[in-house]
């Protein structure tokens, strides 16, 4: 089962707040092709997602009306001309900042859960009934239909049983190998249910290369455009990094799940930014839970 989003269903919702992370904001002047009038902080949001440039992420905080959008090394000047225009257009305030580093999800080839070609991390383990699932990302769910425990490929976990990408980031594998352990638990931690994010919650994630990393929320609601049509729809921002191969791991505060990785950008040496589908959103859609 897929479940499609839109940005402006969503920002009509939900609050975002996204925070200065790096870098200065970038200037609001510049030159380009015409944009007409925009309107509001929803219709600035939409004149942003309609000029589909790649590396861009973008949220309106309703308390103030600020829409932010946040850019990647890959943004090109003549780009960066055309959001500055929808900036000068809009009737609400448009920050544009510069982010270190290119947005990207998170696949890669190690450690985690695999399939032909690549390793991401397993999310959190789920049910519906007696039957065993567990939530990755719908990026890696997309590209593969069986997955194992090791890259050699000779322990077969499970089909995947739903995939939701781009518009959401999230993919459901069904346990089908009774003799792979699936414990209700992030590391160490028992998983007791799952909680909504706020601005400002200290939060961790855990990834199959970087491990445990911890940080705040930033921001909610935020969208993503990585490049190749491939745009996403309220996503939770944090301040914590994150590397390939960790697409797919668990947002989590405490004993609750939180959400799980769809991408960013930065590094574990440098710092970054990530971005997450929030995973009450698939369990309520999928009919599944934590256990």
């Amino acid at each position: 089962m897929s479940v499609r989003r839109t940005s402006l269903g969503r920002f009509r919702s939900a609050a975002c707040v996204l925070s200065l992370v790096v870098g200065a904001v970038l200037g609001l002047s510049g030159t380009g092709s015409a944009v007409g009038p925009v309107a509001g902080p929803a219709r600035a949001a939409s004149a942003v997602e309609a000029l589909g440039i790649a590396g861009t992420a973008w949220g309106v905080d309703q308390r103030t009306g600020t829409l932010r959008v946040d850019v990647d090394s890959s943004v090109s000047a003549g780009d960066l001309a055309r959001l500055r225009q929808v900036a000068e257009r809009s009737d609400v305030r448009v920050v544009l900042q510069r982010e270190e580093g290119r947005l990207r999800t998170l696949v890669s080839g190690g450690d985690g859960v695999f399939a032909a070609g690549l390793r991401c991390s397993a999310g959190v383990n789920v049910r519906s009934g007696t039957t065993y699932y567990f939530v990755t990302a719908g990026h890696c769910t997309d590209a593969a239909s069986t997955w194992y425990t090791t890259s050699a490929q000779t322990t077969s976990i499970g089909p995947t049983t739903s995939s939701s990408f781009p518009g959401n980031d999230f993919g459901v594998v069904r346990y089908a190998n009774a003799a792979v352990p699936h414990p209700g638990t992030i590391g160490t931690v028992d998983i007791t249910g799952t909680a909504t994010a706020y601005v400002g919650q200290s939060v961790c994630r855990r990834g199959s290369t970087t491990g445990v990393r911890c940080g705040v929320v930033t921001g909610l609601n935020a969208t993503v455009n990585y490049g190749g049509g491939s745009i996403v729809y309220g996503l939770i921002r944090t301040n914590i990094c994150a590397e390939p191969g960790d697409s797919g791991g668990p947002l989590y505060a405490g004993d609750k799940i939180i959400g799980i990785l769809s991408g960013g950008s930065g590094n574990c040496t440098t710092g970054g930014t990530t971005y997450y589908q929030p995973i009450q959103e698939v369990l309520s859609s999928q009919g599944l839970s934590v256990y």
